[in-house]
């Protein structure tokens, strides 16, 4: 008799992707999610004998070992085995069904199957095919396992969604593409991990390793900036962009990770803390881990690791460049969901991923993941980046004033400015979510302070490592523990700026700084204005403004200092972020000193109206409406359209000349080839672009 042999192999590729919710992937390759078994048909030469023996073999990378969970050999059996195994679900003639599983704690990525045929005496191989495998969500023992079916939808299978900007006084929003199931979407990710440093060092450690999404997510913080690694995306926050991409003309990743690989994988310029968010969350999400974005607004930049945020002032009222803390008006990061098995149940659930290079971790830029419930509870001393993360949100804001003579004198500690609405879009709609509570208990609560004294007292212990951390601040003065824990010093009065307009891109500000005596006693206040154009990040520009006034205020008495900006003072030197910084050093009898700010972003237009309904397939127009807020033409403008599932690729349409204060409204046709709720990005980019992104959704 014949020996047995294989004919042919069905994989059932739409039936498995549709069981495995992987369906939504352009690629035709058989996406498949651990844990979960999928069905393969075969047929053989002749039905198949008691005496006859199939073995399977599945690999995953250069070097695969059973000892490493990189490879393993199975028979097909009458059972599961919890591992890798093969069942025989039916046999019909010379077709057999099988079952095929693997064990929930499988690396991912790209494997190869194989088969071994015992029959007649002899041993014959067959190489099967290919087939990626990817986390389960779906599945509860599976480490990512998410049980909200709407959370789920969300945040794995949502190819489109919202990052907020801005500033806690004007919180605004930039839809972005994720584009997870576009097409090469998943192999670039699959390649980003492939291109890492730990894979570079040890390939065979490193592919044993992508069954923890821990360790997956770390990966993918450092790889997609490039610093250390010739990663994705290189980070530049100077205004120049010479040589590359304006970070804020980025409609989304898609694009983005394209363009990497299409480089020959050389890092793509330029991005800022939204992009490289954006990018995290599609290689993410991807990959089946899910993940959201998040908005930290008046997040600190903890560089010394000391838990405060340390900034300078001139008598004038002027920000100095001492030290090198910051707080940024906004910064963007990743959650990731899943369980920490290295360290216990209670810090299960969403973990910060960081892409942003600012800090290293180990010696690579690259931060997280750390546990948002640790962050909550002050736990700062568990793994990764608890310290800096929690600084973020929850450092206390220390004012100084830097005197002549380089001698400091602290100002005021303001211990509620730092991390507040923190935002992420919500579930199953564009509504903004605060989510500031599952990072810290409420700001001023004696529970907040008692945890940000928990986090202090860390600092000051041995760390794991073994080292004692180091604590200094700018000068070299080492800190006292007791120097973080000293209570504020409140002011005997109070100062705020009002904006008294609209602030208009193109236009004159017009505000007013309100001081009000807070005793029953006269006091004269000496006021030194200054006005700077600023970065997101609150570094400074150029200097627009600067003045002093001598008030004097009675008991309880309120007072306002009307402030004009005109424009020609501010339109050289505004950036792209569109952002001013209005600073008002107080000087008040008996020594005192009061520093007010005020952060305003400046507001422009572009509006989209869909002319009728989308539907799949058939072909709906687009009406742009943009309009030149300054008081001089604008010329070589382009709109720029993306959207996923309504476009393929990105859309250019030029836009004519507009003349100060003109209106223009630009149409275009796009074929909707998904159904569902899609987003559509359009953003105007001018030469010197003056227009900030903005989207609608379709539904």
């Amino acid at each position: 008799m014949a020996a047995l042999e294989l004919q042919s192999i069905n994989w059932q590729t739409a039936f498995n992707r549709q069981a495995h919710h992987t369906d939504k992937f352009s690629s035709q390759e058989l996406i498949l999610r651990r844990g979960q078994n999928f069905e393969v048909l075969m047929v053989m030469n002749k039905g198949l004998g008691s005496r006859e023996r199939l073995e399977f073999i599945v690999s995953t990378g250069p070097y695969p070992s059973e000892s490493a969970m990189t490879k393993a050999v199975f028979p097909l059996s009458n059972g599961s085995s919890g591992g890798w195994s093969a069942v025989l679900q039916a046999s019909n003639g010379n077709t057999v069904t099988i079952n095929i599983s693997s064990p929930a704690s499988a690396p991912i990525g790209r494997y190869t199957m194989a088969l071994q045929i015992s029959s007649q005496g002899g041993v014959s191989s067959v190489n099967l095919g290919k087939f990626i495998l990817l986390f389960n969500p779906w599945l509860n023992v599976d480490s990512v396992f998410m049980g909200n079916h709407a959370e789920r939808e969300e945040y794995v299978q949502e190819d489109a969604g919202i990052i907020y900007v801005g500033s806690t006084n004007r919180i605004s929003m930039i839809g972005w593409n994720f584009g997870q199931f576009e097409e090469d979407i998943l192999s670039i990710c699959l390649s980003i991990l492939d291109r890492s440093l730990n894979y570079r060092r040890d390939a065979a450690t490193d592919v044993a390793h992508r069954n923890d999404p821990k360790y997956v997510g770390r990966v993918l913080s450092a790889m997609i900036n490039s610093n250390d690694d010739n990663g994705v995306l290189t980070g530049n926050w100077s205004g120049n962009y010479t040589g590359g991409r304006d970070p804020r003309n980025w409609n989304g990743s898609v694009e983005i990770l394209k363009d990497w690989k299409k480089s020959g994988f050389r890092p793509v310029r330029f991005g800022q803390c939204w992009v490289f968010a954006g990018t995290l969350n599609t290689a993410l999400r991807s990959l089946g881990i899910p993940s959201r974005v998040i908005t930290n607004f008046n997040s600190a930049h903890d560089t010394d690791r000391n838990l405060s945020v340390d900034v300078y002032y001139d008598p004038m009222g002027n920000p100095l460049d001492k030290g090198s803390d910051s707080m940024w008006n906004f910064h963007v990061w990743n959650e990731s969901w899943f369980a920490r098995q290295d360290l216990g149940p209670s810090y299960n659930g969403w973990q910060v991923l960081d892409a942003t290079p600012q800090e290293e971790s180990e010696g690579v830029f690259r931060c997280g993941p750390a546990s948002v419930a640790a962050i909550r509870e002050g736990d700062i001393h568990l793994a990764h980046d608890g310290p800096f993360v929690f600084a973020e949100v929850n450092a206390d804001y220390i004012t100084w004033l830097w005197h002549e003579d380089e001698s400091r004198e602290r100002v005021y500690s303001d211990t509620k400015k730092i991390g507040r609405c923190i935002s992420t879009k919500a579930v199953g709609s564009d509504l903004r979510v605060d989510i500031t509570g599952l990072y810290k208990y409420p700001e001023g609560s004696r529970k907040e302070r008692q945890v940000y004294s928990k986090a202090v007292k860390r600092l000051f212990s041995v760390e794991a490592s073994g080292r004692r951390t180091q604590i200094r601040r700018a000068g070299g003065r080492c800190l006292r523990r007791d120097d973080l824990l000293e209570p504020a010093t409140k002011p005997s009065i109070t100062g705020k700026f009002k904006v008294l307009e609209p602030p208009m891109l193109g236009h004159d500000l017009r505000l007013a700084l309100c001081l009000a005596n807070l005793t029953s006693r006269a006091q004269w206040v000496r006021v030194n204005l200054s006005g700077a154009t600023i970065l997101y990040t609150r570094k400074p520009v150029a200097e627009i403004l600067h003045e002093s006034h001598t008030v004097r205020l009675g008991p309880k008495e309120e007072k306002r200092i009307p402030i004009a900006i005109s424009y020609s003072k501010y339109k050289e030197d505004l950036t792209e972020d569109k952002k001013i910084l209005l600073a008002a050093m107080c000087l008040v009898t008996k020594g005192e000193k009061l520093l007010v700010e005020k952060d305003i972003t400046l507001e422009d237009f572009i509006t989209i109206k869909v002319l009728g309904p989308a539907v799949v397939g058939v072909a709906v127009t687009v009406e742009v409406t943009v309009v030149n807020p300054i008081l001089e033409r604008v010329k070589d403008c382009a709109l720029m359209v993306e959207g996923s599932g309504l476009l393929q690729g990105q859309l250019s349409i030029n836009v004519p000349t507009l003349e100060p204060q003109e209106r223009t409204s630009v149409q275009f046709d796009i074929t909707p080839s998904k159904s569902g709720a899609r987003q559509l990005q359009v953003d105007l980019v001018p030469f010197s672009s003056y227009a900030s992104p903005t989207s609608e959704r379709n539904r």
